[in-house]
């Protein structure tokens, strides 16, 4: 509207992919010799997202070929296959291409101008931004990513998370990784990344979602899956758990009293058990899970590996 001579408004509506069509007022503008930009601020409401506050900067210019698409400051560019975006491309995921591409076309038509646009896309501080995101594991290096494929950021949930469990088994594939591991936190993915010299594409995030991976791993396999995480985590998917989250699961420390010759039965914790009945325990806790791991895998052909650590990073129990 304003690059074609109508100004600035004080707020624009959009339509969303399932027909929404929410307001949002201007945060920044900004307009120079055949272009104009405006800015709009994230809010992604009660979801723990790094994004949240983020100032979201577009801007538009008349270019002779078609439509394109360019990552400016803060936005990531694709370095690696397995992304629904080519190699070399911004990180803007093809829904938002696609309903940018359906405004410029109806502002097109509506100004009687060519659609022959260049948008750009800035994400002041996008840099140290997307060094808290998945980003570059996956191989969007420079900045964040623009997502999304409703256009409504609901609050944090497990398959926001699955999700991008998802995206870095399609990487680790279409890079031709034949090893990826699946932890449950930071220490045991530092671990289990030194023990086999992996790549950072070749970690996958799972937290607490060992049946999303598992799952996904079904069918879309790997040669070798390596699951590390801690003696609580550990137990619980030895004991048959597809989420290890605490307030969802709990260790059977009945089941994990029959595994060892010591009394664990009044332990409070897995590690408590370990420290009573010795790193045996942690062993079989290990082989335990593989078999659940396996059992889950449902004949996927996969190599699977389990690595169990303590706080410390040391490793209590192991099976490949």
């Amino acid at each position: 509207m304003a690059l074609w001579g109508e100004g600035f408004p004080a707020q624009v509506q959009i339509t969303l992919p399932k027909g929404e069509t929410p307001e949002f007022p201007l945060a920044h503008r900004a307009q120079g010799d055949g272009w104009a930009e405006v800015g709009i601020t994230k809010d992604a409401g009660d979801d723990p997202d790094v994004t949240h506050g983020a100032l979201i900067v577009v801007r538009v210019s008349e270019t002779s070929g078609e439509l394109q698409f360019v990552a400016g400051a803060g936005v990531g560019t694709v370095t690696k296959a397995g992304l629904p975006i080519g190699v070399g491309e911004p990180a803007i995921n093809p829904m938002p291409r696609l309903m940018m591409g359906q405004v410029v076309d109806e502002m097109a038509a509506r100004f009687a101008r060519s659609n022959n646009v260049q948008i750009r896309i800035s994400i002041p501080g996008g840099g140290e931004i997307a060094k808290k995101t998945w980003n570059p594991r996956l191989g969007i290096v420079g900045g964040l990513s623009v997502l999304g494929t409703t256009g409504i950021v609901r609050p944090f949930s497990c398959s926001a998370w699955i999700a991008s469990i998802h995206r870095g088994v399609d990487v680790a594939r279409a890079d031709g990784q034949h090893h990826v591991a699946g932890c449950t936190g930071s220490t045991s993915e530092r671990v289990v990344q030194a023990l086999f010299d992996l790549p950072d594409h070749a970690m996958l995030d799972m937290g607490d979602f060992s049946g999303g991976l598992l799952k996904y791993l079904r069918k879309h396999p790997v040669e070798r899956v390596t699951i590390g995480g801690g003696i609580g985590k550990i137990t619980k998917l030895a004991q048959g758990a597809v989420d290890l989250h605490s307030s969802r699961c709990q260790v059977d420390f009945a089941a994990l009293n029959m595994m060892t010759d010591a009394d664990v039965l009044n332990a409070n914790t897995a590690l408590e058990a370990v420290e009573i009945a010795g790193n045996d325990l942690a062993q079989a806790v290990a082989v335990q899970a593989q078999k659940r791991v396996l059992e889950q895998l449902r004949g996927a052909v996969l190599q699977v590996g389990i690595v169990v650590i303590d706080r410390a990073g040391n490793i209590l129990g192991q099976v490949e």
